[in-house]
C-alpha cells in the first residue's frame, strides 16, 4: 500500500515535471527567436549607416579640420591608479595629438605604485594652487602640479577615491565645454579627437556625447605612444577579446547609435558636454559600471525635462587598450562588469523600463538589456538544466539537441561575420590575410567555452552585488610592447 502511495506521488511529479519542461520550452523558443531577431534588427541599422560612416571616413578631409580653430577645445581626464608602467606612453601619446587646442588632466588616484614620481619626474611638474571648482563633490585634492613647457598638460593628486570620483575631480579643475574620459592604459590614434570631435559638430546643439572605438593593442608596436606596427593579438585571451570588442562595437554600437538607445560609453574613450554631466551630479561613485551609469543619467535627465539631445558613436575614433590576457585579470573584469550592470539596471534603469516617455530608451534598449544581458546567464543555465531534464525523462533526442544548437551556433557566428564584413568595408585596419583567417577562426572559438565562462563570470559578478562588493577588482599592467 504504501508502496503503491509513492508510486503514485513519483508519477504525480513526473508529470509535473514533463508538463512544466514542456511549457519552459516555448519560453525557451520565443526568447531564442526574439533575442536572435532583436541582434539581426541592430545589427541591420549597422550595416545601413556602414556605407555612410565609410564614405565619411573617406571625405572629411581630418588632416585639415584638425588645424582648423572651429574644433571646439576639450579636457582630457586620465584617471589613473597604480598605471606606472604605462601612464608615461600613454600621456605622451595625448600630447601629440592633432586637435588645436585641448588639455591632458591626469587624475592621480591615490596611487601606490610610482605613477606620481613618474609623472613629476618625466614632466618636471611642480606644484601650483588653481582655483578649483565645487560643482561636483569630490574626496581631497592633495595638489596640482603643472609645467610651463607643457602647457595644456595637469596632474591632480587626490586622495583614493575611486574611477569616478577621480573623473570628477578632473572635471572640477578642466576648462573647456567638452570633457573627454580615456583610461591610462589606452592609447588614442593622433586624429582621434579630431574624428570624435567631427560627429559632435554635426549637431552640436543635440550632441551630449559620441564614443569612440576600442581596439586591442596587445601584440601590436607601440613607439613614442604611437601604435606603429597593427598585428592580431598572438595569446589565446586577447585574440577572443578582440572579435568580442569587433562585434560589440561594429556590430552593435553603431546599429544603437542609430536609433539613440546607445546605453553605454567605453570609459575607455568618450567625449561628454561638461554641463550636462554636472546637471545629473557627475560620475556617481560605488558603480564599478560609471561609464554605463553616467549614459543612463544623461538619457533620463534629457527625456524627463524634455531637451532634444543625441547620443552618438564614432567608429573611425580609435582608442587602442590592453585587453587582460591572463584568465585571473579577465575573469575580476568580467564579474565587475557583470555587478556594474546588475547594479545600473536595479538601481537607475528599472524606473524608465517600458514607459512611453522614455521613448526608445526606455521601450526597447533598457528591456533589452535586463532580459538579454543581465539575465541572459539565467536563462542559459536554466536551459542547460532544462536539456537534462529532457533527456533523463525521453522527451528529446540527442539528433534534436544537435540541429538547434547548430542553428543557434551558426545564427551567431554569422553576426560575427557581419561584424568583420564592418570591419573590412570601412575600416580595414587588418590587410593581412593571416589576420583575416585568425579573425574568422576565434569569431569559431568563441563558442567553444569562452562564451560558457563569460555566462559564470557574469553570475558571480551578480552574486558580488548581493553581497555590496563594490571593488574595482584585480588588475595588472604591463609595458605596451610586452
Amino acid at each position: 500500500m504504501w508502496v503503491f502511495g509513492y508510486q503514485v506521488i513519483w508519477d504525480s511529479f513526473l508529470h509535473g515535471l514533463r508538463e512544466f519542461l514542456l511549457y519552459y520550452s516555448y519560453v525557451a523558443l520565443f526568447y531564442v527567436v526574439l533575442v536572435t531577431l532583436l541582434y539581426y534588427f541592430i545589427f541591420g541599422f549597422s550595416i545601413r549607416h556602414i556605407f555612410a560612416i565609410k564614405r565619411g571616413i573617406q571625405y572629411n578631409r581630418i588632416n585639415k579640420l584638425s588645424s582648423s580653430s572651429q574644433l571646439p577645445p576639450v579636457s582630457l581626464l586620465v584617471p589613473a591608479y597604480n598605471e606606472e608602467l604605462t601612464i608615461i606612453e600613454n600621456v605622451r601619446s595625448l600630447l601629440a595629438l592633432n586637435y588645436a587646442e585641448y588639455e591632458v588632466i591626469v587624475v592621480n588616484d591615490g596611487s601606490q605604485d610610482g605613477t606620481l614620481k613618474c609623472m613629476l619626474e618625466e614632466f618636471k611638474l611642480e606644484l601650483i594652487h588653481p582655483v578649483l571648482s565645487s560643482s561636483i563633490k569630490t574626496g581631497k585634492v592633495r595638489g596640482v602640479y603643472h609645467n610651463p613647457d607643457y602647457p595644456n598638460l595637469f596632474f591632480i593628486d587626490k586622495v583614493n577615491g575611486g574611477k569616478a570620483d577621480s573623473l570628477n575631480a578632473g572635471i572640477n579643475l578642466s576648462h573647456y565645454a567638452l570633457i573627454s574620459t580615456i583610461d591610462a592604459d589606452s592609447l588614442l590614434e593622433k586624429d582621434a579627437l579630431t574624428r570624435i570631435a567631427r560627429v559632435y559638430m554635426e549637431n552640436p546643439e543635440e550632441t551630449i556625447a559620441v564614443g569612440g572605438n576600442v581596439r586591442i593593442v596587445n601584440s601590436c608596436t607601440v613607439e613614442d605612444g604611437i601604435v606603429k606596427d597593427i598585428q592580431f593579438p598572438r595569446k589565446l585571451l586577447p585574440a577572443l577579446q578582440h572579435v568580442e570588442y569587433t562585434k560589440a562595437f561594429l556590430g552593435g554600437r553603431i546599429g544603437w547609435s542609430a536609433v539613440n538607445g546607445l546605453i553605454i560609453i567605453s570609459g575607455a574613450f568618450g567625449v561628454f558636454q561638461k554641463k550636462m554631466v554636472i546637471a545629473v551630479g557627475g560620475y556617481r561613485g560605488g558603480y564599478p559600471g560609471e561609464d554605463m551609469n553616467i549614459v543612463i543619467k544623461l538619457h533620463r535627465h534629457c527625456l524627463e525635462n524634455k531637451i532634444p539631445y543625441r547620443v552618438a558613436f564614432c567608429p573611425d575614433a580609435v582608442c587602442w587598450t590592453q585587453a587582460p590576457d591572463s584568465y585571473r585579470i579577465l575573469s575580476s573584469q568580467r564579474k565587475r562588469w557583470g555587478r556594474g550592470n546588475l547594479k545600473n539596471m536595479i538601481e537607475e534603469g528599472i524606473h524608465m523600463v517600458l514607459r512611453p516617455k522614455y521613448k526608445i530608451f526606455g521601450l526597447l534598449t533598457l528591456p533589452y538589456n535586463i532580459v538579454f544581458e543581465t539575465l541572459n546567464p539565467y536563462f542559459r543555465l536554466s536551459g542547460l538544466l532544462a536539456i537534462l531534464g529532457y533527456w533523463m525523462l525521453n522527451m528529446t533526442d540527442w539528433h534534436t539537441v544537435v540541429i538547434f544548437s547548430l542553428v543557434n551556433l551558426f545564427s551567431c557566428f554569422a553576426l560575427s561575420l557581419g561584424a568583420l564584413f564592418i570591419e573590412e568595408t570601412a575600416f580595414s585596419r587588418y590587410p593581412k590575410l593571416r589576420d583575416l583567417n585568425k579573425m574568422l577562426l576565434f569569431s569559431l572559438l568563441m563558442f567553444a567555452g569562452y562564451r560558457q565562462i563569460g555566462v559564470w563570470w557574469r553570475l558571480n559578478g551578480h552574486v558580488q552585488f548581493l553581497r555590496n562588493n563594490n571593488s574595482w577588482g584585480t588588475m595588472v599592467r604591463t609595458n605596451f610592447n610586452k
